[in-house]
């Protein structure tokens, strides 16, 4: 039987537990976690090294089929939107979740992806998955100058429309 003291402690667990797990979501308005993985050639980057500009996180696989398709609709941005990479004002970091290098780095190739890519190589058990909270792919957030994520899972003419209108000012 439960008394009165630990139903209450109880019922404060849980709705405490929900507060701070919905503190925790992935929303525009909140600052993006921190990604820090290694690039096909092992060397290692960080997110956060791209403070100041806007960022397209595009997480994806070489085994997402969805993910796959996108990508020659991300390298047709990547190109129009090149003045604004070589201004230093966006970059695309695309984050794999892929558990196969072999694979990933012969996707980069097949597609001519020329933007930078991350990954730890350990698929849905990646920290990463975890922190933004990704339960399928593809998936996506655009971080401002400052990290605050501004937009997420825009795709196709929503993600061109986003990019044109935040790209066209700066």
């Amino acid at each position: 039987m439960i008394n009165m003291k630990t139903s209450f402690t109880i019922v404060f667990l849980v709705l405490f537990s929900g507060f701070v797990f919905a503190q925790n979501k992935i929303e525009v308005g909140k600052k993006a976690p921190e990604i820090t993985m290694v690039k096909p050639d092992g060397s290692s980057f960080s997110l956060s090294s791209l403070k100041g500009k806007l960022v397209l996180v595009d997480f994806w696989a070489t085994w997402c089929a969805p993910c796959v398709g996108e990508q020659p609709e991300l390298k047709k941005l990547y190109d129009t939107y090149s003045d604004q990479v070589k201004a230093k004002k966006f970059e695309i970091l695309g984050v794999s979740l892929d558990k196969n290098k072999e694979s990933w780095q012969k996707a980069i190739e097949r597609f001519n992806i020329n933007w930078i890519q991350i990954s730890d190589l350990k698929f849905w058990k990646s920290p990463v998955a975890k922190a933004y909270e990704i339960d399928e792919l593809p998936f996506n957030v655009i971080i401002d100058g400052e990290g605050t994520i501004i937009a997420k899972n825009l795709h196709e003419k929503e993600l061109e429309e986003f990019l044109k209108k935040n790209l066209s000012n700066n």
